[in-house]
């Protein structure tokens, strides 16, 4: 009878702790998606300041562009304003074909090839788009994370029960799945 009394006092002792650390991985989890949308956000931040600064200075050299460059600073400007992931994720899939454009039209201009001011943007987005890869990658890795947490057993019936519902990971589209390469003068 003694063992039994104790079998029943233990139980809700060790449901209790389960329900604790669930509840608090899932805290956690949040939190590391969180802070990995914040590193992606800072990464597009940096790119977003940089693109005026290339938009000027190829325009010195082409003029006669107007459009894609209209394209690229509207993109800019959707890709600041998304809301929410889904949003961010469309949105720099459209600044980056914009970007490719705006590239491919300095690809005519061979002195702007040769601008030292150019070629240090040119290295600066490089690293820009470095960074933002690694941003995403951390963060798609903790919405990993959390989203197995969300649907697993038993951890699902506290998700259900606080509502953490999961993520969206950040993804490029298909046709922009393969890495972006600008090229000009070697």
């Amino acid at each position: 009878m003694f063992i039994i009394m104790i079998v029943f006092a233990v139980i809700p002792i060790v449901l209790a702790l389960w329900f604790m650390t669930t509840y608090n991985g899932f805290v956690r989890l949040r939190n590391m998606v969180k802070e990995g949308w914040s590193g992606v956000d800072v990464q597009l931040k940096r790119r977003y300041d940089l693109i005026p600064n290339i938009v000027e200075t190829v325009k010195g050299y082409a003029k006669h562009e107007s459009e894609v460059f209209e394209n690229v600073t509207k993109a800019r400007t959707m890709a600041i304003n998304a809301g929410n992931v889904s949003e961010q994720n469309q949105a720099e899939n459209m600044l980056t074909g914009a970007l490719k454009s705006m590239f491919a039209v300095a690809e005519d201009y061979p002195e702007l090839k040769a601008n030292e001011n150019f070629k240090s943007l040119q290295d600066t987005l490089n690293e820009v788009e470095d960074d933002i890869q690694k941003s995403r990658r951390y963060y798609n890795g903790t919405v990993r994370d959390y989203n197995i947490k969300c649907e697993s057993f038993p951890s699902v019936i506290i998700a259900n029960m606080f509502k953490f519902e999961k993520e969206k990971f950040f993804e490029a589209e298909t046709n922009e799945k393969e890495n972006v390469h600008v090229k000009f003068g070697e």
